[in-house]
């Protein structure tokens, strides 16, 4: 199973310290409910961090013309509004809520080439909330492809500390290829200029990254 960039220091740190405690009880006074206890919770943590952190491959759609998803997760709006930091269009928004259950690696929903990186701090709002695409700490990833540029946001929420991008400026990506990855669930939110894209997917869709399709581009890629 492939394991996510840097998830190694969380599937081995997260239970070295209940382990330690509980191999300090053992060797001291034998084993006792407590030690077992430490044991156990070590385990869980292990294998909790071990299946959070998969990177499962996926099938890429070849149409140039699909948008695919960047995150796997629960499709929680479809809107339309005014996106002037960036795109300075109107666009469409698709935004998708992730559970610490689903795998948390982003994919490109487009390929071409990554025109901006910008990190924002801010604050630690309910991601179900608009005003937390704005507000709360998040990443700014805006791709120009062939046809439309998307703009892709990763959000923190209450519970979540980080969200990472593994690019560089200019750096040109395929569409699916692994762009970061938001820590212990999240929202990852995309815009696309309105008039060149035709959603696919609404409010309720459940959707794979880098697989499920959600919009087609409109303008001619020739």
């Amino acid at each position: 199973m492939r394991i996510a960039r840097g998830g190694w220091w969380f599937i081995l740190g997260a239970p070295l310290l209940p382990l330690a405690a509980a191999v300090a009880l053992h060797l001291c006074g034998g084993i006792c409910p407590v030690s077992t206890t430490l044991y156990i919770v070590a385990a869980v943590l292990f294998g909790f961090m071990l299946f959070f952190f998969r990177d499962p491959e996926r099938s890429v759609p070849d149409d140039e013309s699909l948008v695919v998803a960047g995150a796997d997760g629960l499709v929680r709006a479809v809107t339309e509004m005014y996106e002037g930091k960036f795109l300075n269009v109107d666009t469409v928004r698709i935004s998708i809520f992730l559970s610490p259950f689903n795998v948390h690696v982003n994919r490109s929903p487009i390929g071409g080439k990554v025109e901006s990186l910008q990190y924002t701090p801010g604050k630690h709002l309910l991601t179900i909330s608009n005003a937390s695409s704005e507000h709360n700490e998040h990443s700014s990833i805006l791709i120009r492809g062939q046809g439309t540029r998307c703009l892709v946001k990763q959000i923190v929420g209450p519970i979540v500390r980080r969200v990472v991008y593994w690019l560089e400026l200019g750096q040109d990506i395929a569409k699916g290829d692994r762009i970061g990855m938001m820590k212990f669930g999240s929202r990852l939110d995309m815009y696309f200029p309105r008039d060149e894209v035709e959603v696919c997917v609404q409010k309720g869709d459940r959707v794979t990254a880098g697989e499920t399709i959600l919009a087609r581009i409109k303008k001619d890629l020739s």
